[in-house]
């Protein structure tokens, strides 16, 4: 079985993140890492979009993909901040047509608060954003944990 090297880009507002809950999570396969249940993964890359609009997206993914990195998941704050990145579905397509490279959306499962709050604000209620927030949602306690 070949290893999985995959990559991560975070939003530039969360830049001095450690990357806790997205390595709790890929390590426990939780979340948008449930994918890599069974199979051999590694986080190879991680890095910032480098703020708005997203300047790094143009390089990072070329450096990432020279590096073995077949896939990029966009970390849940992208989908979670106030607001979500709103350059999302521009740069998913962007790096799948001119890179080729798989991209997921979402990392950790989205903590609670956050699922609360976007509710109320009715943030998620496009098609595109339900289903980006798909592999991130799980289930409540699995969100509470996350908090």
């Amino acid at each position: 079985m070949e290893k999985i090297r995959l990559g991560i880009i975070i939003c530039n507002r969360y830049r001095t993140c450690a990357g806790g809950k997205c390595f709790r999570s890929f390590r426990n396969r939780e979340g948008a890492f449930s994918i890599y249940e069974g199979k051999e993964a590694e986080i190879a890359a991680y890095t910032t979009c480098d703020g708005c609009p997203g300047g790094n997206i143009e390089y990072a993914p070329e450096e990432m993909k020279k590096n073995g990195v077949t896939q990029i998941h966009f970390a849940t704050g992208l989908l979670v901040g106030y607001p979500p990145c709103h350059r999302l579905q521009y740069f998913d397509k962007f790096i799948r047509e001119k890179y080729g490279m798989e991209v997921i959306l979402g990392t950790h499962p989205i903590p609670q608060k956050y699922f609360i709050t976007h509710n109320k604000l009715n943030t998620w209620n496009t098609a595109f954003w339900r289903e980006a927030i798909k592999p991130t949602l799980t289930n409540e306690k699995t969100r509470l944990a996350y908090d």
